[in-house]
């Protein structure tokens, strides 16, 4: 007589597969409502339900929202709309690459736009604050220290302000910005004139703070660039030249500290053992410069 086989699974076991499943079903279907949350409303509620999240400050949930209506409705005003403001959240909430890529979609778009020179404002905010967040707020890494291609784009973004559109609402706090990354891209030359100078290599010192001197005059750091001049020039024996550049900062700014023998202040060795925290600027601490304003 043949005998089937059974296997028994413990009560145990089988009570687990079943909360397992359930839990699967349940997580599911929270997933499937969430994702279709905003899945045909209409392009009124889509819009005015962003704009709710975004006087709450909710950036990511506004994005979300005006996202899906561009999606949903990808012509009519509400989407002119909605992209700017999704430029807008996503600058908010510190997502610079992002921003930059909805804002130039809009301006590919809509080149002749009402609001476009507000476009290449906004764009000029992000390109100024891309990568700083991280670099600046965990590590603490000046913005003259780090690669200035997205500030160079970022000058160049409110120039195109300046000068096309000049009687804009934005112009004037534009030319500002403009004058604050001319000092951030003066620093950097002076910090590499410094590096050049701690190591000895005075040509190369002596070629940065001239670069400084023609190429941002009035800067913060233009007496800098003549204290590196009169130092550089008096370690090469060049003590007319040591002696020029010396006057000129007498004249020009009595109160500078190198002509009292303080200046530059490396930094402490022991600060180099730390791989994250770089060379620290010996100008660090005498004029801030601030971007994400």
């Amino acid at each position: 007589m043949a005998h089937s086989l059974r296997f028994s699974v413990p009560a145990p076991l089988r009570l687990a597969a079943l909360l397992l499943l359930a839990l699967f079903l349940v997580t599911g279907c929270g997933r499937n409502s969430r994702k279709d949350a905003n899945e045909g409303a209409s392009v009124e509620e889509l819009y005015r339900k962003g704009h709710h999240m975004m006087e709450r400050g909710n950036w990511s949930g506004a994005e979300t929202t005006f996202r899906r209506l561009v999606a949903q409705y990808p012509y009519g005003p509400y989407t002119e709309q909605a992209l700017m403001e999704t430029a807008y959240a996503q600058y908010k909430a510190g997502k610079h690459d992002e921003a930059v890529s909805t804002i130039d979609r809009f301006i590919r778009t809509y080149p002749t736009h009402r609001n476009i020179a507000y476009f290449y404002y906004l764009r000029g905010l992000s390109n100024s604050n891309r990568d700083a967040v991280f670099l600046r707020r965990v590590w603490s890494l000046d913005p003259s220290r780090r690669d200035l291609s997205s500030p160079q784009q970022a000058y160049e973004d409110f120039n195109i302000v300046v000068t096309r559109y000049p009687n804009s609402r934005y112009a004037a706090d534009a030319r500002q910005r403009m004058v604050i990354l001319r000092n951030v891209f003066a620093r950097h030359e002076i910090d590499t004139a410094l590096y050049y100078m701690r190591r000895g290599a005075w040509l190369s010192a002596i070629g940065r703070a001239k670069y400084v001197l023609e190429t941002y005059p009035q800067s913060d750091y233009q007496y800098d660039a003549v204290a590196a001049l009169a130092e550089s020039y008096s370690r090469i024996g060049q003590d007319r030249l040591a002696a020029d550049a010396r006057r000129v900062l007498e004249l020009n700014n009595p109160q500078h500290p190198y002509l009292r023998g303080d200046w530059p202040k490396y930094p402490w060795a022991i600060r180099r053992l730390n791989p994250f925290a770089g060379e620290k600027s010996p100008t660090t601490g005498q004029r801030d410069v601030v971007l994400d304003r």
